[in-house]
């Protein structure tokens, strides 16, 4: 089987292709451009690199969420489009879950996305001899809310993501967390490979959403206004 994932969750934009369990192919983006600059053109380099087309591909996987509302609309749309003219299937990967197989590392993996506002995205995994189990759905909630989980897990807890640092922060004096190396602690597009892999489900393109995970903030104001409203 060959997976083309893509993740565009983030600040970073990252293309691989796995074939049988071995990643051929991954490139990692982390310039400041914006996602519809390079997205395409880290598609097509991918391609010629691999010598593959989009015919060749069994699955296409994309990083759906939590994430940024933009980036994730620019990441499924040029998922859809590669996926709709040979009606190859696709997968939703969760951008946490892709986060935590992205990790070389064993232990516990508490991955966390800045949500502004001192929250996070965030949810909890345990990894050893090359198995990520889920410990936690992917929430959203303030960053010092997390010493419950954190404290209650098996150390070595460590902290991976964009949100990683905030967490690290929000709960200094706990002793059992481990901030992942800063060079590799963003999304990686093999760990998207990796996700849909484990998790074998599929779904056509045309239903393939984001999971946003909660309103934006334009709803959110909105929302307030309506209710501070006579």
């Amino acid at each position: 089987m060959t997976i083309f994932g893509l993740d565009s969750a983030g600040k970073t934009a990252g293309i691989a292709i796995l074939r049988d369990s071995r990643l051929i192919y991954e490139c990692y983006l982390a310039t400041g451009h914006t996602h519809s600059e390079t997205l395409l053109c880290l598609c097509k380099n991918a391609f010629d690199a691999a010598g593959l087309s989009p015919a060749e591909i069994d699955v296409f996987a994309a990083a759906a969420g939590p994430g940024s509302f933009t980036g994730l609309r620019i990441g499924l749309a040029a998922v859809k489009g590669l996926a709709f003219p040979h009606d190859t299937p696709c997968a939703a990967v969760s951008t946490l879950e892709a986060l935590a197989y992205s990790a070389a590392v064993e232990g516990t993996l508490l991955c966390a996305l800045d949500a502004r506002r001192g929250e996070v995205y965030w949810a909890g995994f345990f990894a050893a001899d090359g198995a990520v189990e889920r410990l936690c759905p992917d929430e959203s909630a303030p960053a010092a809310s997390l010493r419950g989980f954190v404290e209650s897990a098996r150390e070595p807890v460590w902290l991976l993501g964009d949100g990683a640092q905030l967490v690290d922060e929000a709960l200094n004096g706990t002793g059992k967390t481990r901030l992942y190396p800063e060079a590799y602690r963003l999304g990686r597009a093999g760990g998207v490979c990796r996700a849909a892999l484990a998790a074998g489900e599929t779904v056509p393109a045309a239903q393939l959403i984001p999971d946003y995970h909660r309103l934006s903030q334009a709803e959110r104001e909105r929302a307030a206004r309506l209710q501070a409203a006579p």
